[in-house]
């Protein structure tokens, strides 16, 4: 392999690209729309060259991601399928749902390349190509779904390519099991904290308090919830029939905890609470998932002037970087008054030290 064509240079886009860049030998082109995302791309070292004309960012290319929305990936592909590509070409995607856009590329006859479903488990909350970086798939499980027909070599070629590249954890998996597995840890919960929030703000209209009192512990439950409009449809559309599958599912469940609560049944309600701490306790610890992470603990400080200064600058001596900070008026089921957010879990680590060792008393959620 001498050439990779990123198509796409957002987060995943460029972050694919970087770590192509500094991990390999491949010569990486981006393409995007977007003239400012190259011109950034390439001045942040994360592409060698950037095109705004698809021809001239595949040509010759012996490895081509699609890095765009699920939505997007089919016009994309057609758009491939009238070109030039080199002989053994692979084609990739970095999509959330796999079994449409896998059948859709093996119904294109003139596609002159071997397509290879990918996702690569990992996100930030951050976005744009300015937000790219070589760690963000270290660790995290990078899904490929070839078909049964797909030659192997080829997998292995991409696969080998991909670990030496993310430094991720590389699986191979069936498109339809792929899609239902996501759709439960990243789909299912996607529509459920929106529905929360759905139902809140209705609520909202007729009595202000419930957003006045909806911080700390329902913010961060329904983090997710504000999550692009257009690009959560375009994958609830693309997995539908996975996801009407979890609906149901999820329908049953509620109606049995509905049930329980309506009966009075303490033991079904307790049995129920039960069964979610024994599961989310067994959960993996320190690996990356679907979900992006977040990175941020809670202090408990004095009520006098100048001590949330005194927080921010003492972190600031360290070379710790705050991405935001809070005063959270509403401490129902959260320890400690200010909300510290940071990027990456090695500065969470460095400030949950720092602040501990200088008195404070930090709540980290993960911990505590």
């Amino acid at each position: 392999m001498k050439k990779a064509a990123v198509l796409g240079i957002g987060l995943i886009g460029g972050s694919l690209a970087l770590c192509l860049k500094e991990r390999t030998r491949l010569e990486v082109h981006g393409f995007d729309a977007s003239k400012e995302s190259l011109t950034l791309a390439k001045a942040a070292g994360v592409i060698h060259e950037g095109h705004m004309r698809l021809e001239s960012a595949v040509e010759d290319a012996d490895v081509i991601f699609l890095a765009v929305p699920v939505g997007s990936t089919p016009r994309l592909l057609n758009r491939l399928a009238t070109l030039p590509l080199k002989r053994g070409c692979i084609i990739t995607d970095v999509g959330s749902t796999k079994g449409e856009i896998v059948r859709y590329a093996e119904g294109l006859d003139n596609l002159r390349g071997i397509f290879i479903g990918g996702h690569p488990m990992a996100g930030s909350h951050r976005s744009g190509v300015q937000a790219a970086q070589s760690l963000l798939f270290e660790n995290a499980y990078y899904v490929l779904t070839p078909l049964p027909e797909t030659p192997l070599p080829e997998v292995q070629r991409l696969s080998r390519l991909l670990e030496r590249a993310t430094r991720a954890r590389l699986v191979i998996m069936n498109p339809e099991h792929h899609d239902r597995v996501v759709g439960a840890i990243s789909h299912l919960p996607h529509i459920v904290a929106a529905s929360l929030v759905n139902q809140v703000a209705d609520y909202n209209a007729s009595n202000e308090w419930f957003h006045r009192l909806a911080a700390g512990g329902f913010r961060d439950l329904t983090r997710v919830a504000a999550s692009h409009p257009v690009m959560w449809r375009d994958i609830l559309l693309s997995n539908r029939e996975s996801v009407l599958a979890l609906l149901e599912d999820w329908t049953r469940e509620m109606e049995g905890i509905r049930r329980a609560v309506k009966d009075g049944d303490a033991q079904a309600i307790e049995a129920f609470f039960h069964k979610a701490k024994e599961s989310r306790e067994a959960l993996p610890e320190g690996r990356k998932g679907v979900l992006p992470p977040v990175y941020e603990c809670t202090v408990d400080v004095p009520d006098t002037p100048g001590e949330i200064a005194r927080v921010a600058h003492l972190l600031g001596e360290k070379g710790i970087n705050l991405r935001n900070i809070g005063v959270m008026e509403n401490r129902e089921d959260r320890a400690g008054v200010l909300r510290l957010v940071f990027d990456k879990e090695e500065e969470l680590k460095k400030a949950v030290f720092c602040l501990k060792e200088t008195g404070y008393r930090v709540f980290d959620p993960d911990v505590d």
